[in-house]
């Protein structure tokens, strides 16, 4: 299951579910939560935290939280179709080898970082 920060563009999250996978949107259900709750959210059940927000990088990090997934994606609008294109894509072929790991993606590459300990 993903769970979408509240910046993540609606079509994104429609596009996603459209492919069968479960999305849970902070937008749609707890617009304006801190990051650490968010963060909690994504633990029970555990969802891999989609986001546009650099600074679940800083939490995983620098300040080590701990059993959570995250995928950055860092894109300009303009590219909304293809970076929309290549997240199903990696959803679709390899969406448990995000699980605990903390993924970048951007137009040009996906980068999948293992969590420090």
């Amino acid at each position: 299951m993903i769970l979408a920060d509240e910046n993540i563009d609606s079509a994104i999250i429609r596009a996603i579910r459209e492919i069968g996978i479960e999305v849970y949107s902070v937008a749609e259900s707890n617009s304006g939560i801190e990051d650490s709750e968010v963060i909690e959210l994504s633990k029970n059940p555990a969802r891999i935290i989609l986001t546009e927000d650099k600074d679940f990088g800083e939490w995983v990090f620098a300040h080590r939280a701990k059993n959570i997934s995250v995928v950055l994606l860092r894109y300009e609008f303009k590219d909304t179709a293809q970076i929309t294109a290549i997240l199903l894509s990696l959803f679709q072929t390899r969406l448990a080898d995000l699980q605990n790991k903390f993924t970048t993606i951007t137009v040009q590459k996906i980068r999948i970082r293992s969590l420090p300990d």
